[in-house]
C-alpha cells in the first residue's frame, strides 16, 4: 500500500493512494503519528489505517498540482529526523566514483579507495550467515530542514560548485518506544549533491553530501522488490535535456537492505524513541557522469512504477544566509 502526507488550508492529513483518489483517514495527521499508532497496538500501518477508517477522498493529482502534497515522513522538530545515506552500494557505481578520483591514483598504479570499498561490498556486503557482512561508506546529509517537498524548490547554495541528482530509494524509519527501530516502508529520492566539489579530493565527499533533499511523494510499505527499474530525467525550458534508467533493488546492489540497515542502527544515537530517519541506499545513475552540468531552472525528475507518481523539483540558486566573519565573540 502507498501513503501521502498532505496539507490543505493548514490542515494536515495521511491518505492512503487508491487509483488516482487520496483517502484520508481519520485521527491522525502525521505518518509518524500513524506509525505508532501501529507499533503500540501491534499493527501493520495498513490494519492501523482500516482501524481507524475513511475520512475526505482527493484527487490525488489535483492535491499535486496544488502544491499540497507533503515528503511522506517527516517529524514535528526537524532536529528529531535525521537524513544519511550509503554510496557505493549498486553494481556499477564505481565507475562515475572511481573516474572521479582515479587522477589522484595515476602515478601509482593502486586501487582508488572508492574501487577498494566497492570491491568490499562485493565480498562481504550480502552475508548470508545471519551475522553483519562488511560495513559499507556511509554519510550525513542533515535534518529534517533540509527535506524538500514534491514539486518544491531545491535550493542550490551559492557557495555550491555544482548541484547535480541522484535518483535513489530511500528507508523510511521510526524508532519504537523502546528504542527499536522499524521501517515504515520505502520512498522515491532525489539525493542532491555537489559532484564538481567531490571531484577535487574524495575527502570532500562529506561536503558535497550536506545539501536539500527531496523525497516522496510516496511512501511503499512491505518489502522493497528484488529489483526495479525507473527512470531520471533532467527538463531545462519544458525540453528533456538528458534521461536515462537507473536500476535498484537488492539484485543489483552489493549490499543486501538489511546490512546497510545494521550498520545505520548499530549506533545507539540512531535508535532514540520517537526519532524518524531517511536513509538513502545509494545509485549507478548520475547525468554528470555524462558530462551533464545543471543549471538554474532545471528540473529534476525520477519515476518508478511501483512507488507512484513521479517526485519532480526545480533547482533554484540560494544565498546561503552566512559569510566569512560573521561569528562574533561573547
Amino acid at each position: 500500500m502507498n501513503f501521502i502526507q498532505l496539507e490543505r488550508n493548514g490542515i494536515r492529513a495521511v491518505a492512503r493512494i487508491d487509483g488516482d483518489q487520496a483517502i484520508t483517514m481519520r485521527g491522525v495527521q502525521r505518518m509518524n503519528e500513524l506509525a505508532l499508532r501501529a507499533i503500540r497496538n501491534g499493527m501493520t500501518l495498513e490494519e492501523a489505517a482500516e482501524d481507524l477508517g475513511a475520512g475526505e477522498i482527493f484527487s490525488y493529482s489535483a492535491l499535486l498540482a496544488a502544491g499540497e502534497v507533503l515528503v511522506p515522513l517527516d517529524h514535528p522538530d526537524p532536529a528529531h529526523c535525521v537524513i544519511t545515506g550509503t554510496g557505493l552500494t549498486h553494481l556499477g557505481s564505481a565507475a562515475a566514483r572511481d573516474e572521479m578520483h582515479r587522477k589522484a591514483e595515476a602515478e601509482t598504479g593502486s586501487e582508488t579507495d572508492s574501487i577498494k570499498m566497492f570491491n568490499l561490498g562485493l565480498r562481504g556486503g550480502k552475508p548470508t550467515q545471519g551475522a553483519p557482512g562488511v560495513q559499507p561508506e556511509w554519510f550525513y546529509k542533515g535534518d529534517g530542514a533540509v527535506l524538500v517537498h514534491p514539486g518544491g524548490d531545491i535550493p542550490l547554495p551559492e557557495f555550491a560548485l555544482d548541484g547535480g541528482e541522484e535518483p535513489e530509494i530511500a528507508g523510511l524509519y521510526i524508532v519504537g518506544p523502546g528504542g527499536e527501530p522499524w521501517r515504515v516502508g520505502f520512498s522515491l529520492g532525489n539525493e542532491f549533491s555537489d559532484h564538481v566539489m567531490e571531484r577535487q579530493n574524495y575527502l570532500y565527499l562529506a561536503h558535497s553530501k550536506l545539501r536539500a533533499c527531496p523525497i516522496g511523494p510516496e511512501v511503499r510499505t512491505g518489502p522493497l522488490p528484488a529489483s526495479v527499474t525507473g527512470e531520471s530525467r533532467i527538463l531545462r525550458n519544458g525540453k528533456v535535456l538528458w534521461q536515462k534508467p537507473f536500476l535498484s533493488g537488492e539484485a543489483n546492489m552489493s549490499h543486501s537492505i538489511a546490512n546497510l540497515e545494521y550498520h545505520h542502527f548499530k549506533y545507539d544515537m540512531f535508535r532514540r524513541p520517537g526519532d524518524v530517519h531517511i536513509h538513502f541506499f545509494g545509485t549507478a545513475t548520475l547525468s554528470v557522469a555524462d558530462g551533464i552540468r545543471t543549471a538554474p531552472d532545471d528540473v529534476f525528475e525520477i519515476e518508478l512504477t511501483e512507488f507512484g507518481k513521479p517526485l519532480r523539483n526545480r533547482l533554484v540558486p540560494a544565498k546561503s544566509g552566512f559569510s566569512y566573519g560573521g561569528i562574533k565573540p561573547l
